[in-house]
């Protein structure tokens, strides 16, 4: 059989960090409702068990579209949102996601290289009242461009301010 179609875990380094960065934002979202895991479980029609579900949130165990759909929906997070989530967070594929950033902590990072992106957020504010803004793969490759920078650098040092995360690196 195809190691590629178990539900083990996998064997391809960028396959593991993406199974973990999904396992640990359905963690993030199930504890955000202040749920067990056996509390999820429960709102499951599958019937997966409370182990099945701890392998999914250390991401030792591949989780197929349908059920993470599934959970997504239990956790009420719309899934692709979920998906985005887990990858910026990680780092993963930032290339293909629409960022969210709080400009809020972009303001205070004191990156001499990124300063540049101080004035643009200090103007997106004034579009963003809550501070948090959204800006698609296009809009990153054009901020690089007027930064100077590759893309990968650019959102790789956006993806850091996340909304809500509070252990920023």
């Amino acid at each position: 059989m195809n190691p590629a179609h178990t539900a083990e875990a996998p064997s391809d380094p960028t396959e593991k960090a993406i199974s973990r960065a999904i396992g640990e934002e359905l963690r993030r979202a199930r504890e955000a409702l202040g749920w067990s895991r056996a509390q999820l479980v429960e709102q499951l029609p599958s019937g997966i068990g409370d182990r099945t579900l701890l392998s999914y949130e250390h991401g030792t165990r591949h989780l197929t579209a349908l059920r993470f759909i599934e959970i997504s929906q239990a956790l009420e997070v719309p899934a692709p949102t979920l998906l985005n989530q887990a990858l910026q967070r990680a780092r993963i594929h930032l290339e293909n996601l629409n960022l969210r950033i709080d400009l809020r902590f972009m303001l205070n990072d004191r990156s001499d290289k990124f300063r540049p992106m101080h004035q643009w957020a200090r103007n997106k504010l004034n579009e963003a009242p809550d501070g948090v803004a959204e800006l698609p793969p296009a809009s990153v490759r054009e901020l690089a461009t007027f930064v100077g920078c590759r893309y990968e650098e650019l959102a790789g040092w956006m993806a850091r301010f996340w909304p809500e995360d509070t252990d920023r690196v």
